[in-house]
């Protein structure tokens, strides 16, 4: 008879499983059988979350600032570069924004940081140094938002 039980217990792979008192034993002194967490291992994760969440979130909204006033630096770049470069080959200065978008050299008036099209401010043209001094056009544009800006140069209607 020995042998016989030595012979099933070669042909099974795992020697727990021969044993269910073993595998019992084994569950207890492991703490598989406890589930749950007790009240002050909730405390310290929850506490670490909270942790994490403010060091995260400052450093979150400074990142959307910046992307916004990045996204505000370029769309000024490319309607004054749009303006100079429509009043070069028409000769004159545009006499609204919408002379950008008919005549092709935009798509469309892109966003001020206020999140309107309508905000920005169309500064005109020098009337001495403009191309038609009997129809002055607009010059240059400006963000018509006076909140100022996160690096301190001042307020984003003067850049």
């Amino acid at each position: 008879m020995k042998l016989r039980s030595e012979s099933r217990s070669s042909d099974c792979p795992n020697p727990d499983f021969r044993s269910p008192n073993l595998r019992l034993a084994k569950m207890r002194v492991l703490g598989a059988g406890d589930r749950g967490f007790t009240l002050i291992e909730l405390a310290v994760v929850i506490s670490m979350i909270l942790i994490l969440l403010a060091i995260a979130l400052p450093m979150y909204t400074r990142s959307i600032t910046h992307a916004r006033e990045a996204k505000l630096r370029q769309n000024l770049a490319t309607l004054n570069e749009v303006i100079e470069k429509y009043s070069l080959d028409k000769g004159h200065a545009p006499l609204t924004p919408d002379d950008l978008v008919q005549a092709g050299y935009i798509k469309f008036i892109p966003e001020d940081i206020t999140g309107s099209t309508d905000s920005w401010k169309w500064d005109p043209e020098d009337p001495e140094k403009a191309w038609d001094p009997n129809q002055t056009g607009i010059g240059s544009v400006h963000s018509g938002s006076d909140e100022m800006a996160s690096d301190g140069s001042g307020a984003y209607s003067s850049w």
